[in-house]
């Protein structure tokens, strides 16, 4: 990872030049809880200016990238960091506790986050993302490995979800997964054991729950449902 990390940056300094402000790595990669199979490396790419000619530059990057099975830089100019951190307030508290700055100026440390829309913007991409998963297991609910990795390849999302659903509500938070789960167990109440079933997908633990992938999937959805309703039903 590191090394593909001084590639990219290398990449983006001989595309932009001063242009450049600011590279940041993100989310689990940055927080030493990354599983390599399932999470993506996350990038803040800062410019001083994104324009047509910008992203022509990133054409051939992000196509080395795909090559790669990487995923492309979060690509935002200096304007947009400033005027969108009431759009995006889950995205930059996740990078203001926990990030590495691999070229550049720290854009994020004395970032000021509005949290007007806090809650609004949590239940929205909560109900979205279960919305998405349903559409994408339509296509799959006959294929038990194919179901059983699209759930994995979710749980990352709605973990950082349930981590911020547990912050808004005054509960301790953790950037650790079995944490995160622990703590919605204690807090919420309920049944986990499809978010549990599916950490041990991810790291290559049996787990009898996933004998039985359309009742892990039903399981999934109403554990992730739960968590939408305690976001929905806190005070508005």
């Amino acid at each position: 990872m590191d090394q593909q990390l001084k590639e990219l940056v290398e990449r983006l300094k001989s595309a932009y030049g001063q242009r450049l402000i600011s590279v940041i790595l993100y989310g689990s990669a940055a927080s030493g809880d990354q599983d390599t199979a399932f999470s993506d490396i996350n990038v803040l790419c800062v410019l001083d200016h994104v324009d047509a000619k910008s992203l022509a530059q990133s054409e051939p990057i992000f196509r080395w990238l795909h090559e790669q099975k990487a995923a492309a830089p979060l690509l935002m100019d200096e304007r947009d960091v400033a005027q969108s951190t009431d759009c995006f307030p889950i995205e930059f508290q996740d990078m203001k506790e926990g990030r590495r700055v691999l070229h550049g100026k720290d854009v994020v440390a004395d970032m000021e986050i509005d949290f007007s829309f806090y809650r609004a913007r949590l239940e929205y991409e909560l109900r979205s993302k279960l919305l998405r998963l349903r559409h994408q297991a339509t296509a799959m609910l006959s294929d038990r490995d194919r179901l059983v990795k699209l759930c994995a390849d979710s749980l990352s999302t709605f973990l950082v979800l349930s981590k911020h659903a547990l912050r808004i509500s005054g509960h301790p938070v953790s950037h650790k997964r079995r944490e995160i789960v622990a703590e919605l167990k204690k807090s919420l109440g309920g049944d986990f054991s499809a978010f549990e079933a599916l950490l041990d997908v991810r790291e290559g633990k049996a787990s009898q729950e996933v004998a039985d992938p359309l009742r892990l999937f039903d399981n999934y959805m109403n554990q992730i449902h739960a968590v939408t309703e305690y976001v929905d039903g806190l005070k508005k």
